[in-house]
Formats: C-alpha cells, sequence, structure tokens
C-alpha cells in the first residue's frame, strides 16, 4: 500500500466506492422486504418502513401457512424443481460427456446442430402445439420435459470435460477394462463436482422461478407453481380466500393484502438462499472452468 501511487489510491477509492453503492442497492430492496413481511400492514401503506420493521407481528405468515393454495403450491414447486434439476442434469451430462471425447465421430456436426437451435426455434404456438399433440398439456412433465436440457449448460459441461479430464486418465481406466459408462461414473463425475454443482444451481434456480410454462399449459389450479400463485397475489390481486372480507373492513383488507405481498416474496425466496452457500464453494471455480473456450 505503501508504494502506491496517487493515481491508483484515487483508483482504489473510486473502485470501492462504486463496489459499495452496488451492494446497497442489491441488498436493501431484500432488507426492505424482509422487513415490511414482518411490520405491521398500516406502516407499510403509510411508507413508514424503511429499514427495519415496525408493529412487529407475524399476521402475514399465518395467513399464508394457513392458506392451502399457497402450502400446495410450494410443494408442486419443489417437485418441479427437483425433479426437473435431475432430468436436466441427467440429459446435461449425456450430451456434453461424448462431445469432449475427442474419439467420438461426428461430435462437431452434433454441437453445429444443437448449437444451430440456441439460435432458432419452432416458435411460441408451434412448441404449444406439439405439447398438446404429446398429451402434456396440464400434467407434471410439462414442467420439466419441455425444458429438459439447456444446450449452453451442455456447451459449458462439454468444455470443463475437456479442460479439466485429462484424456490420459481415461485411456488408461480403458485399458484398466472400464466401459465408457463405468469412465464417466468412476472417473469423470467424481472429478467434476465444481461444473454438476454450477449446473445444478442454474437449472434449480431456472425452475424455482418458472412461471410462464405453468401460465400456458396449466389450468388445473391444483397444479400451480408458487410463482404462479404469487403473480396472482402481487398482479391480479387474488387473496379472497385468504382474507374474511366479510368480517373485515376494505380498509383492513388492503392492509393484511399488502403484508401478505411480502411474506410471500421471503417463503418463495427462502430455498434458494439455503441452497446457494452449499454450492458457493464450488461456483466460481466451476463457471470459470468451463467457460474457458476449447
Amino acid at each position: 500500500m505503501a508504494d502506491q501511487t496517487r493515481g491508483d489510491r484515487l483508483f482504489s477509492f473510486m473502485t470501492y466506492s462504486v463496489l459499495i453503492l452496488v451492494v446497497i442497492a442489491v441488498l436493501y430492496p431484500l432488507a426492505f422486504v424482509l422487513s415490511a413481511s414482518f411490520s405491521d400492514p398500516q406502516y407499510i401503506m403509510s411508507g413508514e418502513i424503511v429499514l427495519w420493521p415496525k408493529g412487529l407481528t407475524l399476521d402475514s405468515y399465518s395467513k399464508i401457512f394457513h392458506n392451502s393454495d399457497i402450502v400446495r403450491s410450494f410443494g408442486n414447486t419443489l417437485l418441479y424443481t427437483s425433479l426437473g434439476t435431475f432430468i436436466n442434469l441427467l440429459m446435461t451430462i449425456c450430451g456434453a460427456y461424448p462431445l469432449s471425447r475427442r474419439d467420438f465421430v461426428g461430435r462437431n456436426v452434433i454441437m453445429a446442430l444443437l448449437v444451430f437451435t440456441m439460435f432458432f426455434s419452432g416458435g411460441l404456438i408451434p412448441t404449444f402445439i406439439l405439447v398438446k399433440k404429446l398429451g402434456m398439456l396440464n400434467t407434471l412433465w410439462v414442467m420439466v420435459i419441455p425444458s429438459a436440457v439447456s444446450i449452453w449448460n451442455i456447451i459449458i459441461m462439454r468444455t470443463f470435460f475437456q479442460q479439466t479430464i485429462p484424456g490420459e486418465l481415461q485411456e488408461a481406466a480403458t485399458i484398466d477394462g472400464c466401459s465408457n459408462f463405468q469412465i464417466l461414473r468412476k472417473v469423470v463425475l467424481p472429478l467434476s463436482m465444481p461444473i454438476i454443482a454450477v449446473t445444478i444451481l442454474f437449472y434449480a434456480v431456472g425452475h424455482w422461478n418458472a412461471f410462464f410454462n405453468a401460465l400456458l399449459y396449466l389450468s388445473d389450479k391444483s397444479k400451480f407453481p408458487l410463482q404462479l400463485i404469487l403473480r396472482e397475489i402481487l398482479i391480479q390481486g387474488q387473496t379472497d380466500d385468504m382474507i374474511k372480507a366479510s368480517t373485515e373492513s376494505a380498509i383492513k383488507q388492503q392492509r393484511a393484502v399488502e403484508g401478505i405481498k411480502y411474506a410471500v416474496l421471503v417463503v418463495a425466496n427462502i430455498p434458494m438462499l439455503i441452497l446457494y452457500p452449499f454450492l458457493q464453494r464450488y461456483f466460481v471455480k466451476g463457471i470459470m472452468i468451463g467457460a474457458i473456450k476449447g
């Protein structure tokens, strides 16, 4: 630090200042939502919540967990996320591993065809018709099959395999009598935890936040994911089932709706916030190595 020039110190000061502002801009909305979810709704509506909760109460959370639609949709989202992530990871590994092998004939042609689909697709209406013809409308599978694999994630994982797993190691396993599946299971996957963790995080977050497919393909409310119920609460204001409108005044009802909005936002984000710390130590290594052009 002592040998830094004045320009270096000025640059460091500006860098830290900008980063601190970015951190505040990112964290403050989260802190506000958390505080509002524990606050009395009258303070929310009057704009008195700045950082700390006022009129500490758990009424909004009580209304949420006593509402069957939210509890059921939370379970649906857990199912869609876990099953969908498993299918995504399985297909990504099965696609990336052979494409990373130099002895796989035609891998460049297949890779070109896969990349082509990243830029051109059939469109929304043909996709809807296909889903309907396959009989997946209003079923569990419509939430996991149409988004079963990401070409971008295949490219990242393939690059990781090429850059990290030595070809000599795979050749040695072949000499020892391992089949391709045994090489994948016993050699490649144990050495690929960073990219696997990153892929799980990408897919899980995508499934957890997904609502567009549900909006298009699901008509049975009992199959709705949490994000679709949250959309109804935030945009359409469909909270009649959560609030006893016949016994509350319009003002109290509006206050309760405000509290419920913030409480649902907190509940909807908790699982991903819990998942991230377990995968964080793999994240930087996996995404950096997987992103190297190879």
